[in-house]
């Protein structure tokens, strides 16, 4: 039996740091990951969003590399969301269950994809926790809305709202290729079928759908908060512009009233 655990480490980590310092063996690589062995049957998986993902190791071996990558690392994290799937090995069967993995051999790309599609695992469980707490909060906004009225919350702070659920959705789109197959699974049928039979078991696809409904939905309830701000802020411009005629108009009538007398 052979453990693969994830761990989201970061908000990001660098990518082309570390290709130039790292010691292990590069076995894969692309703009946002970097997939390497660090001995025989051990692997190191790295994701530019702040997941790594180990094979084989021991957790003294798993705190050696994670002290190694935190220089890397931007807002390193001292608790980290984590997930493990137990590997397998039998001749001639390829099975994937919800907490374990059957695979016909150690091969190096088979480990690969169980490593991707448990560290998206992890990464859509932050992602459906960052979305909850926004979701929860836009619905306070709401709460107050429909007791008073009004809304509790300034424009400022509701750009700032806006901008930091853009930022959400935009890294979510980035760093999450749910619906994307690897190439080594084009033209391997083994290699699809355990890629898709992951998707499936870890039910990948559905909860990203579920998290981007929570983005869409906070959304359109912050285009509804920004209407209405506009529409207040509207309404206090056309007051001003009524104040300042009247006064306009109250001087022009003490001025003729003063030629007068």
């Amino acid at each position: 039996m052979y453990s693969v655990v994830a761990y989201q480490v970061a908000s990001a980590i660098n990518i082309k740091a570390c290709k130039q310092e790292l010691p292990w063996q590069l076995l894969f690589q692309n703009i946002d990951e970097l997939y390497y062995t660090s001995s025989e049957q051990k692997y190191v998986y790295i994701f530019q969003y702040g997941m790594v993902c180990f094979f084989n190791m021991t957790i003294p071996e798993i705190e050696i590399a994670l002290k190694t990558l935190q220089p890397y690392c931007s807002n390193y994290f001292s608790e980290k969301l984590s997930d493990s799937v137990e590997v397998f090995v039998k001749p001639n069967t390829l099975k994937v269950y919800f907490d374990k993995v059957i695979l016909p051999t150690l091969d190096k790309e088979m480990i690969r994809l169980v490593m991707l599609n448990t560290s998206q695992s992890v990464a859509l469980n932050r992602f459906s926790e960052i979305t909850e707490e926004l979701l929860i909060e836009t619905n306070t906004h709401t709460t107050y809305l429909e007791d008073k009225g009004k809304l509790d919350i300034s424009g400022n702070k509701l750009k700032r709202f806006i901008g930091k659920v853009l930022n959400i959705k935009n890294k979510i789109s980035e760093n999450l290729y749910i619906f994307d197959s690897p190439e080594i699974t084009w033209e391997n049928e083994q290699l699809n079928t355990l890629n898709q039979d992951l998707k499936r078991t870890f039910d990948l696809k559905d909860r990203y759908r579920l998290i981007h409904d929570r983005i869409e939905i906070i959304k359109e309830n912050l285009e509804l908060f920004k209407d209405i701000m506009d529409h207040k802020e509207s309404s206090r411009l056309e007051w001003i512009i009524i104040i300042l005629i009247v006064i306009e108009v109250i001087d022009l009538f003490i001025a003729k009233l003063n030629n007068i007398i």
